[in-house]
């Protein structure tokens, strides 16, 4: 009886406004609304179970996780007792029978992200992310704008409202930002953020109060590693954009030597750590890795200790103001090796610092703003006609997020758990301005990752096709003969 207890007063808990009741010939999904066949099964499948049964649900199952290619894999060629991530997580509580409340006047959906300064714990001083969080907010309020504009929500006819709140990088107020969407507000999903220590902290209480979290701006490979089943990202993350960067150096340029130079926080820190590990199973470990406190402007102990080792290349993970420093600081010093970055430094701030400097650079990044895709190029005009500026990845990525669960709400109605299962079985990648986005088992996108090289004064991109890099192993005399390897490779 005593395990009963907390299902029962959850149950309790979202039934507490005077439920609604479905007309009998109310359709299944709303006309207006796109859906295939398969979804539909899902919505008969979780509509027809009591409140403590479980929808017998076509979970994923993965041969391996994030596209890890065989060589990159631990353990060399033993065969681990247990291997995690692979098995898609059902939710397995109450919550799938709870009718919809009366008394809504607007679908609300949370929105968390830095878009006003404030201190960081990140940074011991100012915060620095509002930029990206500012962007993410519009991206995200203009689907919201444009739901509205087409009848809001259809089973109603009322219009969604973002709440929106700022995550001030401080840990325990993410966590207290939540329970106020979940509990104060009642929104029915959530959006964001972009820190990752944040965005951990957030997704925990979100487990506890049972909410939907698509997560649109924060690339740490870690955050869906949390087995949570109540949270998915829709952007590629820093592991995806690693495997593409080591593919790069060792596959294709047979760089030997590589050295890292990273910020000391968790972004720096998660970043490069399957850049290290990759390297190092190819046989080509990193001579030295370098770490930074954020905010500083002289990097010469770091320099000066990269400089003695004689790498071919050095890898930075950071923010796009430091990596600009550290690149100009580098080429003042001589040191003219190949400098590859992390995505954040493909930003205006970026190249206004780093200068004629910025030639050359290559960083990895989650999408192709390039992509000849019509949903994007409609997607730029609609938002510089509301904005009056261009998109960046975080605008575009929050866009299709949002819109992600705006469809998944139109679909499930108004029942949170319902909301969930809806987004975790969409058998369809989604057709995003960001490209198609499929949906790993952990609930991850899976899609393609690309390397962008700044050239003839822009930002060019390039897939792994286009570098004629093949994803896992190939013996050396082959690559040799793809021209992949240098000959020496062979020998």
């Amino acid at each position: 009886m005593r395990r009963l207890l907390p299902l029962l007063a959850a149950t309790v808990l979202f039934a507490s406004d005077a439920p609604r009741k479905p007309p009998a010939n109310e359709p299944l999904v709303p006309p207006g609304v796109e859906v295939d066949e398969d979804t539909l099964e899902v919505l008969r499948r979780i509509n027809s179970v009591g409140p403590y049964e479980v929808p017998d649900l076509r979970l994923r199952r993965e041969t391996s996780y994030a596209k890890t290619p065989i060589d990159y894999e631990p353990y060399g060629k033993i065969k681990p007792y247990k291997e995690h991530f692979l098995e898609q997580m059902q939710y397995n509580g109450p919550g799938r029978a709870i009718p919809e409340p009366e008394d809504v006047k607007t679908v609300k959906i949370g929105f968390i992200g830095p878009i006003m300064s404030t201190v960081s714990i990140a940074t011991g001083g100012a915060s620095h992310e509002e930029p990206m969080g500012i962007k993410m907010l519009q991206g995200a309020r203009l689907a919201i704008e444009e739901a509205n504009a087409k009848g809001g929500y259809l089973r109603r006819r009322i219009p969604f409202e973002l709440v929106v709140t700022n995550d001030n990088g401080l840990w325990g107020s993410s966590g207290n930002e939540i329970v106020n969407f979940a509990y104060k507000d009642k929104v029915w999903a959530i959006l964001g953020t972009i820190d990752g220590a944040n965005s951990h902290i957030a997704i925990r209480v979100a487990l506890k109060a049972e909410v939907v979290v698509m997560n649109t701006g924060d690339t740490d490979p870690t955050y869906i590693e949390t087995n949570i089943p109540w949270t998915m990202r829709c952007i590629g993350d820093d592991r995806q954009m690693g495997y593409l960067m080591v593919d790069y150096m060792i596959r294709k340029m047979d760089y030997r030597r590589i050295a890292i130079i990273r910020a000391s926080n968790r972004y720096g820190r998660f970043g490069v750590r399957e850049i290290r590990d990759s390297a190092r199973r190819l046989g080509r470990p990193v001579v030295i890795e370098m770490a930074y406190k954020l905010g500083q402007d002289d990097y010469s102990l770091q320099i000066d200790r990269i400089a003695e080792v004689k790498p071919d290349v050095i890898v930075h993970w950071g923010d796009a103001r430091e990596a600009a420093i550290i690149l100009k600081q580098l080429r003042e010093r001589g040191l003219n090796q190949p400098f590859l970055t992390s995505d954040r430094a493909v930003s205006k701030e970026f190249l206004q610092i780093a200068g004629p400097h910025a030639e050359g650079v290559i960083a990895g990044f989650p999408w192709n703003p390039d992509s000849s895709n019509p949903r994007l190029a409609e997607f730029r005009e609609r938002f510089r006609k509301r904005f009056n500026d261009e998109p960046d990845t975080y605008a575009a990525h929050a866009y299709d997020g949002m819109n992600m669960l705006i469809w998944a709400i139109q679909v499930a109605g108004l029942n949170r758990a319902k909301i969930r299962d809806i987004l975790a079985t969409r058998s369809k990648p989604w057709p995003g301005v960001t490209g198609d986005i499929p949906f790993s088992a952990v609930l991850d996108d899976a899609g393609e990752v690309y390397l962008a090289k700044f050239e003839g004064g822009r930002w060019r991109y390039y897939s792994r096709e286009d570098l004629g890099i093949p994803r896992g192993y190939v013996p050396p005399r082959e690559r040799t003969a793809r021209g992949l390897l240098n000959p020496a490779e062979t020998k």
